[in-house]
């Protein structure tokens, strides 16, 4: 178990370095930068000016140096601060992240507690009514992109139902109520296309399991079809499952960037996006990284997680 830790630690230095490289050239291979934004792209500026801005932001130092300066930045756990604002991109993600963490879980645990039994009641009626309706509904899910639900579900709910949701954001904390009307709406729509990866994933799983050998013996021992379904089978299926909804988790939390825009939810996503319009460096490298991070260690803890559930990577 130790030998397996150490394999997937050793995973996570090259693949947040590549992250972060990866991160610092994309940025810059999009048009202008944030000196011609800030300018306005103002015909009376003189190129002298430009120059002289873009040497005082540091813009003007080769791409590799640039690199060198940020990273180690970022391993003293210094983020920068924005070119536009003078903000410290840190506090900023510290501020934002509460209301992208609320959401993600939230669409996830929607997922999860529609999609597993959904796919459970899909494998054991095979092939019945039951099934091949949840199989279409889970390829109709598939098709539904997020932005287009949420734009949907806006125009509807304003012109049938004269209701929006609110647009000032309230923490939990202070009004859970209001807190669940503002993000109730954008989880379940984030739900939707996980909710099908999920379900479609326990199904497939859950009938693998169901096919084995121990199972028809479990049964034939005179067990109890629930305590065969339960304890033998769900427990071995879902192992796989498992790492599918670490995989949505952390792509729920990098990419609900349409959905915070569309709802105008202040988290992370929101920030980043905000960033590449004005093509704010420090903003989308430190959040772009902060993200791969958790994306990161959410799959790391899932892998650990699949480590512990299943016996045989113990020895494996």
């Amino acid at each position: 178990m130790n030998r397996y830790i150490l394999q997937r630690l050793t995973l996570v230095i090259p693949t947040i370095i590549g992250a972060s490289l990866l991160t610092f050239m994309l940025i810059r291979l999009l048009p202008g930068d944030i000196v011609d934004i800030l300018m306005g792209g103002d015909p009376q500026i003189g190129a002298d000016v430009l120059e002289k801005t873009r040497e005082a932001l540091g813009l003007n130092l080769p791409f590799y140096l640039q690199y060198w300066n940020w990273i180690t930045s970022m391993l003293r756990g210094d983020m920068g601060s924005s070119l536009r604002s003078g903000t410290p991109v840190g506090k900023r993600i510290l501020e934002s992240l509460p209301v992208t963490l609320q959401l993600a879980f939230m669409a996830i645990v929607i997922s999860c507690m529609v999609a597993i039994p959904l796919g459970i009641l899909s494998a054991v009626k095979r092939n019945s009514p039951t099934d091949i309706i949840t199989r279409i509904e889970g390829l109709i899910e598939l098709s539904f992109p997020g932005f287009w639900l949420a734009t949907m579900f806006l125009l509807i709910s304003s012109t049938v139902f004269k209701w929006t949701p609110p647009l000032r954001w309230v923490s939990p904390f202070q009004n859970l109520w209001g807190n669940l009307q503002i993000t109730l709406v954008p989880a379940i729509i984030l739900a939707v296309q996980p909710l099908a990866v999920i379900m479609r994933m326990t199904r497939a799983s859950m009938l693998e399991v169901l096919g084995q050998d121990y199972i028809r013996t479990a049964a034939a021992k005179g067990l109890s079809d629930r305590l065969v379904l339960f304890r033998h089978a769900l427990r071995n299926a879902i192992i796989p499952v498992l790492t599918v909804i670490g995989i949505q988790l952390g792509g729920l939390i990098g990419g609900s960037v349409i959905i915070e825009q569309i709802f105008s939810l202040p988290g992370v996503a929101f920030y980043l996006l905000s960033g590449i319009y004005e093509r704010d460096y420090p903003v989308v490298q430190g959040t772009v990284l902060f993200l791969s991070v958790v994306f990161v260690v959410i799959n790391l803890a899932v892998d650990l997680l699949y480590g512990y559930i299943d016996p045989r990577i113990h020895h494996a």
